[in-house]
């Protein structure tokens, strides 16, 4: 029987030669990952199970970074609760503030995922490192709390749509418009409970950055999780990270896709996603003059070294516009540290921007960066519901962050190709 690359790793984590959508397997996992604001109920879980310990002190992950460094008195209590579990538990990979960076951008850093892996994580956005070759997917806390009992989850086997991309991307143009001009396409319902797979040649123009990116915003189009193919790219950024063994699965050639969609990745244009929806897209030749007061560059969608480099080169000898706020977010230390080393940092500092620790917190309303009644901001983060950055009645505009540094110098949602 055929499969498609997430199949394939779910047979493969779950001991059988075969699996097809619908079906319901017990899947042994890699890796188990939680933040401040969902582990500390996975532990209040945990202990009513009546184990003593982790299932693999290795394999599970905690990263204090949603309202870390702690925003009040119960963040504090949130992550007070972790590092002591970790403590007692003996976990390894526990990243507090001045270890911790933005959670889907630091464990692939660290080489914590690679290619073949199966991961679980109590936040939707774990389906980034698909980016790697790995399955990887957002659960409960409750789910976390079995899995880092056990070692296990229960999935329901997903069907898959087939992406085929071509050609390369333009000048200002990057993995975000790519997936924001999908969603815009199939619409945030689009690949409910379904793998997106991506292939084809257009792969290899894609640096990893473009990839997680994809990766990560999968979930905004309602898929269990997008895929890439493993390529020479991703070998040579696993093995830059990790020593462990890279295991890589190929869809059989006649494997079932619901969908088949070809894109030419030269066709596509920075792309706005209006509020409140990542479906609602525009291109620049569908925008208007649209006024902002915030740019907020970062998150774990577009936190990477690659994307504040980007935005950097567009700020540097400009000042950003008088009415803007602009926030500026490197999502791991090492990020931060090399941002510092190159200088991009005198260069947003010199524009009138603030450069904040690696955080979550702007992109869920969480602090640094709070929209007030009726303010809109441009950001590189990946939703953009009603209130999500904020008031109610605030705006939340999603682009890459090309488009997010050029509209912090115009005032106004502005194309980069035009500063």
């Amino acid at each position: 029987m055929s499969m498609t690359m997430t199949q394939k790793i779910l047979a493969s984590h779950a001991g059988l030669d075969k699996v097809e959508a619908g079906q319901l397997i017990l899947v042994n996992l890699d890796r188990v990952l939680g933040n401040d604001i969902t582990s500390p109920v996975a532990i209040k879980e945990f202990n009513k199970i009546g184990v003593d310990k982790v299932y693999d002190k290795e394999k599970v992950t905690m990263v204090m970074d949603h309202f870390a460094p702690n925003k009040d008195i119960k963040a504090a209590e949130q992550c007070k609760m972790c590092r002591e579990f970790c403590n007692d538990k003996e976990v390894t990979h526990f990243y507090d503030v001045g270890r911790m960076g933005i959670e889907h951008a630091l464990l692939p850093e660290k080489g914590l995922v690679v290619s073949g892996d199966v991961v679980i994580g109590a936040d939707s956005h774990t389906c980034t490192y698909g980016a790697l070759g790995a399955f990887s997917t957002g659960v409960g806390s409750t789910d976390m709390a079995c899995g880092m009992a056990t070692g296990k989850a229960w999935f329901k086997v997903p069907s898959a749509i087939k992406f085929i991309l071509k050609g390369k991307l333009n000048k200002y143009v990057s993995g975000k418009d790519v997936i924001l001009h999908i969603i815009g396409k199939i619409g945030v319902d689009g690949a409910l409970y379904k793998s997106m797979e991506f292939v084809g040649e257009g792969v290899s123009s894609l640096t990893i950055y473009d990839r997680l990116t994809i990766c990560n915003m999968a979930i905004e189009a309602g898929a269990k999780n997008g895929i890439f193919e493993v390529d020479e790219e991703t070998i040579a950024y696993i093995k830059e990270r990790s020593d462990r063994e890279i295991v890589s699965y190929k869809a059989d050639e006649d494997a079932e896709y619901d969908e088949v969609y070809e894109i030419d990745l030269s066709t596509i244009k920075s792309t706005v996603a209006f509020p409140h929806l990542p479906e609602n897209t525009k291109t620049f030749d569908e925008i208007g003059d649209i006024t902002i007061d915030q740019v907020v560059i970062g998150s774990c969608t577009n936190g990477q070294y690659k994307d504040i480099e980007e935005a950097a080169m567009i700020l540097k000898g400009r000042k950003i516009a008088k009415n803007v706020r602009a926030i500026i977010i490197p999502a791991t230390q090492d990020i931060y540290l090399k941002a510092i080393e190159n200088g991009l940092v005198k260069i947003f500092i010199d524009a009138g921007c603030v450069v904040s620790t690696p955080t979550c917190g702007p992109c869920l309303g969480g602090y640094m960066g709070i929209l007030a009644a009726g303010e809109r901001a441009v950001a590189t983060t990946n939703r953009n519901f009603v209130g999500r950055m904020g008031h109610v009645t605030s705006e939340v505009y999603l682009a890459s962050p090309a488009v997010a540094a050029a509209s912090a110098i115009a005032g106004k949602i502005a194309d980069p190709a035009k500063i």
